[in-house]
């Protein structure tokens, strides 16, 4: 199942025929560029850089950086992970006193990789950023009629107060749509069968798939280590580990931290995803509260995820009153074990779907692998670009917005779209 397929099954909310096309032809059709505090170059600890890459993954280049220079990859922070197939800037932290690493990365040369010293700052952690600024070329549409189909799906989108505010498929993965699969078996405690999942799962178009068909069929690790290409180096690693320790929790644990998590946050986000989904297709509204549901603070435009209260019968002419003002989103849980559940007509929906998954929120504290434990949160339903313009020329359209963070861009594009 590619990642069409799989989104094919959560509901659009507008109902205008979409545009169709293709994004990311080239890495130039999709720019990414990152906006952090200012507070963040208060501090004078660490060494700041633009990173621009193209056509690498965030870890990967990070790691490649780390090599180059001769630190430890987690000497160096980042406040977000990039799309690969794009050209992104992002700023990254490294902490030292040492003239001579900062000359190094002065003098750095890596193919599609740049760095630009940016002062000092504090050290960046992932969410430390406010957003990002895109801008997405769609190809292989008529130019004046994508124009006027995305005049009419933005007109109907104003209506009901967005875009749906969906997890994209970077979260899942763009072939090997089998992250949310694997943090389940990880939830639930079945280390073997999320290894073979993610070890052995394959399309039979990418590079390496022999290799993991051959693994799904044989379990011969021995053979599995002769087989998979070096690129595959996260499944290399744990490969080595079971060897090693014939375990396949430890071998997960041998992962990067932020690697391993991606596989619990991407269950987390489908079931968001399945939450949100499930409310259009009941035609409730996401731009105004009904009586049960959790809904959060908007400041200046952002959402305040971590300020949330739930809604009632007296407060809810209040609420609504303050959601037109764009002071107040409705919101969807990110499931953990700390989750607060909304009541009402959504509290209906997210017990549904947890049932359905039969998953409970006590496991996600993660018992036989702590780290991974998720305390859950709140997330909102719809999605509001900000600065959102677009234009024809002679190929397609170019769209640019700026998104909060955590906020998918595929995710407006997929609405305009409908290509899946």
């Amino acid at each position: 199942m590619d990642y069409k397929e799989f989104f094919s099954h959560f509901k659009y909310l507008s109902s205008s025929p979409g545009i169709g096309g293709k994004i990311k032809t080239y890495p130039e059709d999709f720019i990414v560029k990152e906006k952090i505090p200012k507070s963040i170059f208060k501090g004078n600890k660490c060494l700041m850089y633009l990173l621009k890459k193209r056509n690498w993954e965030t870890m990967a280049a990070i790691k490649e950086i780390a090599k180059r220079i001769g630190i430890d990859y987690k000497q160096i922070g980042f406040a977000g992970t990039k799309d690969r197939h794009a050209v992104t800037y992002q700023y990254i932290s490294i902490c030292t006193e040492s003239e001579e690493i900062k000359k190094r990365l002065d003098s750095l040369e890596i193919s599609d990789i740049s760095l630009e010293f940016a002062g000092y700052g504090k050290r960046l952690k992932l969410g430390m950023l406010l957003g990002n600024y895109f801008q997405i070329t769609v190809r292989d549409v008529n130019p004046d009629t994508a124009l006027e189909r995305t005049k009419e799906i933005l007109a109907e989108l104003k209506v009901k107060g967005g875009f749906p505010n969906y997890f994209g498929y970077q979260r899942f993965g763009e072939k090997r749509v089998i992250n949310h699969e694997v943090g389940k078996l990880l939830l639930k405690g079945n280390f073997e069968e999320a290894a073979f999942k993610f070890l052995g799962e394959y399309t039979g178009d990418m590079i390496g798939d022999e290799a993991r068909r051959n693994f799904l069929e044989s379990g011969d690790v021995e053979k599995a280590l002769e087989e998979f290409p070096n690129f595959l180096r996260y499944e290399r690693a744990m490969l080595y580990k079971y060897k090693e320790t014939k375990s396949w929790k430890k071998a997960f644990a041998v992962l990067p931290r932020p690697i391993v998590r991606i596989f619990i946050h991407s269950y987390q986000s489908y079931l968001f995803n399945k939450v949100l989904s499930r409310r259009i297709e009941e035609g409730l509204p996401l731009n105004e509260a009904l009586p049960g549901d959790i809904v959060c603070q908007v400041k200046r435009g952002l959402p305040i995820r971590s300020k949330t209260f739930k809604v009632t019968e007296r407060t809810l002419r209040f609420v609504n009153e303050k959601i037109k003002k764009g002071e107040a989103m409705v919101t969807g849980p990110i499931f953990g074990f700390a989750s607060r559940l909304a009541d009402g007509e959504m509290g209906r929906i997210e017990r549904e779907v947890l049932e359905e998954e039969g998953i409970t929120l006590e496991e996600f504290k993660m018992k036989h692998l702590k780290i991974l434990a998720e305390p859950g949160g709140r997330r909102e339903l719809l999605i509001k670009p900000k600065k959102f313009r677009y234009r024809a020329f002679e190929e397609g359209l170019i769209f640019r917005f700026f998104l909060p963070k955590g906020v998918y861009a595929t995710s407006v594009l997929r609405e305009i779209m409908k290509d899946h």
